[in-house]
């Protein structure tokens, strides 16, 4: 079972004993509504410190909970800016954090969120004076940053709009974003059996790495909506990858033009042709007649309990803890998938009504405390 910290522009809720529906005696899910704001930007935790959540918002900086979503503080006040507009705990020690802010900065805590300092040589960088977000172009604003799972120094950062950058050093210096790079990722994914393939969901479209973010592909056959939000990749397997996008901004995020999709595809990545890890021709014939089917083009979810098409706002993704399973976070309910995405079913909880019509904001999942 898990917790699922899932949060909305108005507000975080806190979605407790997610379990798969199939174990006997298993405690009935639960949620509280907590942190009701109405300019939540960004939500983050981490599985080593499962009850400790943070939440950054445009006009009141990061708040940090805990205690499991019950009590919030804001935290960082005397050095972050207000309009927090990402968070991310390290996936190699939970005490360390980073936020994006706007304007674009990156700043490092490793003391849990309590204290913290920028890393200022990110605004050095030569593209730097190109960077604008267009509904206030004069600035942008640090979209997403992921730690590489394999490098607790490897980060990738994404400005809105312009930039996919990297730093292989804690932040101390910064890569300039690569040729190939997207100029509007929104998501990162990696998974931590591949940390060498990154997999990147942009407004200009879908993106994906094999060198770690040094150079980039756009596999898009099959993606008929090229306005990428969110990407989330299978616990079990790193080349089965779900995907929300939409025809465009407005598409995305106006529910009164609402129109967003759920695609999916499957890769080989890691995969051993040879069939080398032990096991007779018959057992890995087997084996291989059990692996779902390689879609390397793109599929589109249409007919699972997740809501797409006309009137559908752009669904947050987010993996699970076992294998198969992802979550989807819309403005009408959480939705888990325990087989990949084949199928989908709503996490069956009392839905707030401020949620309704109100863009998803973020989405953690991590096991249940002890």
């Amino acid at each position: 079972m898990v917790t699922c910290y899932a949060a909305s522009r108005a507000g975080v809720l806190v979605v407790r004993d997610v379990a798969d529906g199939e174990e006997n005696d298993t405690p009935t899910p639960s949620a509280a509504y907590t942190f009701e704001r109405e300019d939540v930007e960004c939500l983050d935790a981490a599985a080593a410190a499962p009850e400790r959540v943070f939440c950054g918002t445009f006009e009141a900086g990061l708040h940090r909970s805990r205690d499991g979503g019950e009590t919030w503080d804001r935290v960082g006040a005397e050095t972050l800016p207000d309009a927090v507009t990402s968070v991310t705990v390290s996936p190699h020690d939970p005490d360390v954090v980073y936020a994006g802010t706007e304007p674009s900065a990156v700043y490092r805590s490793t003391d849990g969120g309590t204290t913290w300092a920028e890393l200022s040589a990110l605004t050095d960088l030569p593209s730097a004076p190109e960077w604008s977000f267009p509904p206030r172009p004069d600035t942008h604003h640090v979209r997403w940053i992921t730690v590489d799972p394999s490098d607790p120094d490897h980060l990738l950062v994404a400005v809105e709009a312009g930039a996919l950058v990297r730093t292989r050093d804690g932040g101390e210096t910064w890569d300039e974003r690569a040729p190939s790079t997207r100029r509007d990722t929104h998501t990162i994914a990696i998974h931590p059996d591949a940390p060498d393939v990154v997999r990147a969901a942009a407004g200009d479209g879908y993106a994906e790495s094999d060198d770690g973010g040094e150079t980039w592909t756009f596999p898009q056959e099959g993606l008929r909506h090229r306005y990428c939000w969110s990407v989330a990749i299978d616990p079990g397997d790193p080349g089965r990858i779900l995907l929300s996008a939409a025809a465009g901004a407005r598409r995305a995020h106006t529910p009164e033009h609402a129109a967003s999709y759920l695609y999916r595809k499957h890769d080989r990545v890691g995969s051993d042709t040879d069939g080398a890890g032990g096991g007779d021709a018959a057992e890995r014939t087997a084996s291989a007649a059990a692996e779902p089917t390689e879609t390397t083009e793109w599929e589109r979810l249409d007919t699972t309990a997740v809501p797409t098409g006309e009137g559908a706002l752009r669904a947050t993704l987010a993996a699970g803890v076992d294998d198969g399973e992802l979550f989807a976070l819309t403005d009408r309910g959480l939705y888990r998938t325990g087989d990949g995405g084949d199928t989908f079913a709503r996490v069956d909880v009392e839905w707030p009504a401020a949620f309704d019509d109100r863009t998803t904001q973020g989405l953690a999942v991590v096991e249940d405390a002890a």
